[in-house]
């Protein structure tokens, strides 16, 4: 990918590994706000609405509930920023720990204050080693500062803050196998219930939060969740990150108000198609997701939105798609993608995926059959549902809607 200028609403976060810095522009103030209020925190992230922004969209204040609200037999509580970020044409957390650590660190403390936590790792994909260097500094900072010493006072308990190195796999992002991760093990996804607000990293209480979720968390605090709602489009809160990617003269990371258009997104911030181009479609939410095409080029660019067009906004990852592009060529990269990924815990993952990948290959090289046809319509039938992560059904979605959308490209007649 070509290298761009992020375009953020709060460019005055960007400032690297310096605490000093980021305290001069207002940071520590949301965290100031929490310390002074504690009880008051999961509230304001409801009345704010903020959601998680690492795929499913779920209510932030709902994980922050359940985490303080469970027992915990050792007296232990988690709180993981999950950085792990290994989907093909999604970047934005790694740009968040390599320029704004200061923002994603406080997101997380300001959770610790909440549900109580002594524990607040900071999990970030060793393949970007920038944004690992950046995070330890900033910990560092963080572990000799004034607001640290009153966090753990307010905990009545000394407070672990680190940061590890994830396995560098896909699936090493999965929120259970994040946990197997950081208990020493192999990232095996696991299977729920229990949920990790019940039991996560050994047994104990775990909140797991994307990172740009948790970057999110110190400007509500700070300003409001007045402030955060009136941010959104229409009845959409705040804002979003999208790493735009493909097709478009401009790719790069943009934020957005929640509920902007994907029409504005490709068209206005991307300066549109490549020159020459026509657009075709767009992977959106990354390439495990039901593909948009022109008909949906209005569609608000919020969780509600994008669903009811049956796809989601997932990590705001945006692939775009011109015309003599093969879709099926497409597909085929991203369920190898996705069979290199699995990690062969339950056999209809991995062998399904590959065998995926072997059809949609033959047929876009124009050795396919008809049978082969039937035998994908088939795996996708059967498929779903049939691992411990959701791997398998998002590659399922993937190749069901390019099946529904560009029949005519695997030889379908038009729908």
């Amino acid at each position: 990918m070509r290298d761009f200028t992020p375009v953020l609403l709060h460019p005055e976060c960007q400032v690297g590994a310096d605490l000093a810095a980021w305290l001069a522009v207002g940071g520590g103030e949301g965290l100031q706000a929490a310390l002074d209020a504690p009880g008051d925190v999961v509230a304001e992230l409801r009345e704010a609405e903020l959601r998680g922004m690492g795929g499913a969209g779920f209510p932030t204040w709902r994980k922050w509930e359940a985490a303080a609200q469970a027992p915990s037999a050792s007296g232990d509580r988690y709180v993981v920023c999950n950085g792990n970020e290994d989907e093909p044409g999604t970047f934005k957390d790694r740009h968040l720990l390599r320029w704004t650590p200061h923002q994603v660190i406080e997101g997380a403390l300001i959770a610790a204050v909440a549900i109580g936590a002594n524990h607040v790792v900071l999990y970030v994909n060793p393949h970007q080693d920038d944004s690992l260097r950046s995070v330890r500094e900033a910990i560092a900072q963080w572990q000799d500062s004034v607001l640290f010493t009153r966090i753990e006072q307010t905990l009545g308990s000394a407070l672990q803050l680190s940061a590890v190195a994830t396995s560098g796999r896909y699936i090493g992002g999965e929120e259970t196998a994040v946990i197997s991760w950081l208990e020493g093990s192999f990232p095996f996804p696991r299977r729920k219930p229990p949920f990790p607000a019940q039991s996560g990293v050994s047994g104990a209480p775990t909140l797991i939060n994307n990172t740009e979720t948790l970057a999110n968390v110190p400007h509500i605090l700070r300003r409001g969740a007045a402030w955060y709602r009136a941010l959104g489009v229409a009845h959409a809160s705040g804002t979003k990150l999208y790493s735009l990617s493909g097709d478009v003269l401009n790719p790069g990371l943009y934020e957005l108000p929640m509920g902007t258009s994907l029409r504005s997104l490709i068209f206005g911030c991307g300066g549109g198609m490549l020159e020459g181009k026509a657009f075709k479609a767009v992977f959106t939410g990354g390439p495990s997701n039901t593909l948009l095409t022109a008909a949906d080029l209005d569609v608000a660019l919020d969780f509600d939105s994008v669903r009811e067009r049956h796809s989601r906004l997932g990590t705001g990852a945006m692939i775009v798609i011109s015309e003599g592009t093969s879709i099926v060529r497409k597909v085929a990269e991203y369920i190898e993608f996705f069979a290199a990924g699995s990690c062969g815990q339950c056999p209809p993952c991995k062998g399904g995926t590959l065998q995926m990948a072997r059809l949609l290959d033959r047929i876009d090289t124009g050795y396919g059959t008809q049978d082969d046809l039937r035998a994908l319509d088939n795996l996708c039938r059967i498929l779903p549902g049939s691992g411990r992560c959701g791997l398998i059904d998002g590659a399922v979605t993937v190749v069901e809607s390019s099946l529904r959308t560009f029949p005519q490209e695997y030889g379908l007649p038009s729908c």
